[in-house]
């Protein structure tokens, strides 16, 4: 079946802006952005190591990878394969050998609203993972799909070329524009975080924090 490609190449955010991300924690970004947005039901399957660059979207019919294979002919560094699966655990959409082609490819890692398998090859390593479950079964590859089109991952709307974060804490996305302003309210609220901290350890907080 058809591979729909909505766009051959998406504009990827300034490399500075989304390096001022690489150390945010993710809750303190979900924070700034009204506790709204971050895919939900999702889990890392990597060893360790953050995820951050610019999504590189694919939609895939539930259980079929072909328009993930197709995608990974494109990607390139500083690309986060983002897979929306429609949240289908019956069938892994890739494992160690994609996880390997992804990574000759100099991609950032994978966010994939669906299954994954060979759960140990994404443990031992620490090019990231994020997904929703673990499966043996092998997926079918027949397509339909679409590349760079908006897709759902968890309930999060991700455009392509959003912004792509993910922790131990999940995965959180924002669209470029306003990234910057969002990255100056994230590094205040780093700072005051490290401030109640301090005041913590000395002794000397006075409950501010549950007044924030």
């Amino acid at each position: 079946m058809t591979i729909t490609m909505a766009a051959n190449g998406v504009p990827k955010p300034p490399a500075e802006i989304i390096e001022g991300f690489r150390n945010a924690p993710t809750s303190i970004i979900s924070d700034n952005l009204g506790r709204l947005p971050g895919a939900v039901g999702l889990k890392p399957y990597h060893r360790s190591g953050r995820l951050i660059g610019a999504a590189f979207t694919v939609r895939t019919r539930p259980g079929d990878n072909l328009a993930i294979h197709r995608a990974l002919e494109l990607v390139g560094p500083g690309d986060v394969i983002v897979v929306d699966g429609g949240g289908d655990e019956t069938r892994a959409l890739v494992g160690e050998i994609m996880k390997n082609i992804a990574q000759w490819r100099k991609a950032e890692g994978y966010v994939i609203d669906g299954a994954i398998r060979d759960v140990a090859a994404f443990a031992g390593d620490d090019f990231p993972c994020f997904a929703r479950a673990v499966i043996h079964r092998g997926p079918y590859k027949n397509g339909p799909g679409e590349i760079n089109v908006p897709v759902t991952i968890g309930g999060s709307v991700i455009s392509p070329g959003d912004i792509v974060v993910g922790d131990e804490d999940g995965v959180v996305s924002f669209p470029a524009a306003g990234a910057a302003a969002l990255l100056e309210a994230v590094r205040v609220q780093i700072r005051r975080e490290e401030e109640t901290l301090k005041a913590i350890r000395e002794g000397r907080y006075q409950g501010a924090y549950g007044k924030s």
